[in-house]
């Protein structure tokens, strides 16, 4: 029988633009006797431009997650550089809860010493500064380099290539020739389109986010390993009805 794994967008998107994600895993990369399926959280900001819908993206990914288990899915990984709900996820759950973020940061730790990220928005930085700030690898950063394009979670960066694809480039020059980086991170997974342009133009790895999460979960379901109970407590009493409308 098939293992799913479950990949959560942290907004909600409509089914053509989860269809350009789910494109960020090719199929001669999906190992045998494991199926791949998206979702998105049913409600929140289309962007993640703040704090404010960083909490609701929390709340929304934790719903899309809460009823993995229940419905056969081997694992669930948060399709985002946010990782939104990857904690309480990990309490609800028994089966493993991958951040994308998390598994990025310490491939890179393991490919070299300094890692620049790549961002298309300036507004970002605040989730970054989280993820890295939990896994205590601040020290690891060279810079965050921005092109300063809004995102978008539609189309991606479908017909967007010429104008956004040199700019990525230049970022990248400018954060391995200026800020001494010798790894970089696509800074979303909206992103992984540039992943192919940018990887053979570069004498440094580029980590393409989203395959990498979801990688980390095929190795955990082939490991048999999960994260600890220990460290993220089940709860007392489970409220995934919480969630239900009147």
């Amino acid at each position: 029988m098939d293992r799913k794994i479950r990949m959560i967008v942290p907004v909600p998107v409509p089914k053509e633009a989860l269809e350009a994600f789910a494109s960020q895993i090719p199929a001669h990369l999906v190992a045998p006797g494991v199926t791949v399926e998206f979702a998105c959280a049913a409600r929140g900001g289309t962007a993640l431009d703040s704090h404010y819908e960083g909490v609701i993206a929390d709340a929304y990914c934790l719903e899309a997650g809460a009823r993995a288990e229940a419905e056969g899915c081997a694992a669930v990984c948060i399709n985002s550089m946010s990782d939104s709900g990857v904690a309480a996820l990990r309490s609800r759950l028994t089966i493993p809860v991958v951040g994308t973020a998390q598994s990025t940061y310490a491939l890179a730790g393991q490919l070299g010493r300094r890692f620049s990220i790549l961002s298309m928005w300036d507004r970002w930085r605040w989730l970054f500064d989280k993820v890295l700030r939990e896994q205590g690898m601040e020290h690891k950063l060279a810079s965050i380099r921005s092109i300063g394009v809004r995102p978008d979670t539609t189309e991606l960066l479908s017909g967007k290539e010429d104008s956004v694809f040199p700019l990525l480039l230049d970022a990248a020059r400018r954060a391995i020739d200026e800020d001494g980086a010798d790894v970089l991170i696509l800074g979303s997974t909206t992103m992984h389109q540039s992943h192919a342009y940018l990887a053979e133009r570069l004498e440094v790895p580029v980590i393409n986010p989203g395959l990498v999460g979801y990688k980390t979960c095929e190795m955990l379901l082939a490991l048999g390993l999960s994260h600890s109970k220990t460290a993220w407590l089940s709860p007392g009493a489970p409220m995934d009805d919480v969630f239900d409308t009147v």
